[in-house]
């Protein structure tokens, strides 16, 4: 498989549609390979709470007629969020928009507080109703057109449903993540095309792609067919008092960016960094850099970083 390399943001911290659009855009210019956000409807931590959420598949719609080349996607949408037939026609719908560039990342949903805030059921049992949702989502894109799918299921039932529309792409990706033992590495060993860690020291990915590897075989699967990512936070500046103004910006000090975990420095740990993370098998690399409004930094990454990487 090709290396890869994609900006991930967190516009629910605190950024308009057109700001996305601006960064997207400059995502495409640097010469990244994707373009992917989060998928929540309130602020986390403390600080100013506007513009207020955007909806991520919104977002990603405008987003679609508004970009030519990079990847879309979600890291990761919430199980709870909406219904899986619903996503399964937004998703489908937003691929075709795009001339088939959208990626699903689907996770159980964790941030009980915002389910709160807005009314959205928070069941306990969320990996069940999580699967369901893959089984649907997988089932009514596989389905051939003509013939109807049918599910009966705990969270959901559907009778001779027309299964469309259908996505532009003959599969679209779907991504699990997380570092669990055991339910998340079984499931993305089933349903998945690739199998994300993210905010994770060295050790734990290591340990978190030899699991999913390990359920690719249970179920007789090539774990060379699932491909392997990483996301980490990140800033990236050519000297010291940049780097101190970028991770201000996050609400975090240079010193907490430069524990070890995260991606912090000039160009050259940034490569450093990169190169040692695709030794121990990562295959698509996920920046993360919270501050939408610092398009610098993403011309930075694409100057000095992206051009002395592996693809």
């Amino acid at each position: 498989m090709p290396i890869e390399y994609c900006t991930f943001t967190e516009p629910q911290q605190g950024s308009t549609y057109d700001e996305q659009l601006a960064f997207a855009r400059a995502t495409e210019a640097a010469g990244f390979d994707g373009f992917f956000r989060s998928d929540h409807y309130m602020r986390m931590g403390a600080g100013d709470p506007l513009p207020g959420p955007t909806d991520a598949w919104t977002t990603l719609a405008g987003l679609a007629r508004e970009t030519s080349r990079i990847r879309l996607g979600t890291l990761v949408s919430s199980a709870t969020h909406r219904l899986p037939a619903v996503l399964a026609i937004q998703v489908a719908q937003v691929d075709a928009m795009s001339g088939g560039r959208v990626e699903l990342g689907l996770g159980t949903g964790w941030f009980e507080a915002e389910h709160r805030a807005y009314g959205i059921p928070f069941p306990e049992k969320r990996f069940d109703l999580f699967e369901e949702q893959l089984q649907i989502i997988s089932g009514l894109w596989r389905t051939p057109v003509g013939e109807t799918f049918d599910f009966d299921g705990a969270a959901y039932t559907l009778s001779e449903s027309p299964a469309l529309p259908k996505p532009v792409q003959h599969r679209v990706p779907i991504i699990i993540g997380g570092a669990g033992p055991r339910r998340t590495p079984d499931l993305a060993a089933r349903y998945a095309t690739e199998y994300n860690i993210g905010f994770r020291p060295e050790a734990d990915i290591v340990a978190a792609f030899a699991r999913v590897a390990a359920a690719c075989e249970r179920v007789d699967r090539d774990p060379g067919t699932l491909k392997r990512s990483v996301a980490l936070p990140t800033i990236a500046a050519p000297d010291e008092a940049q780097l101190a103004r970028r991770a201000g910006a996050t609400g975090r000090s240079l010193d907490e960016f430069r524990d070890g975990t995260n991606l912090a420095g000039n160009a050259g740990e940034i490569l450093e960094r990169v190169h040692r993370l695709i030794e121990i098998g990562a295959q698509r690399i996920y920046f993360q850099t919270v501050d939408m409004r610092d398009l610098d930094q993403i011309a930075y990454l694409g100057a000095e970083v992206l051009p002395h990487l592996p693809r």
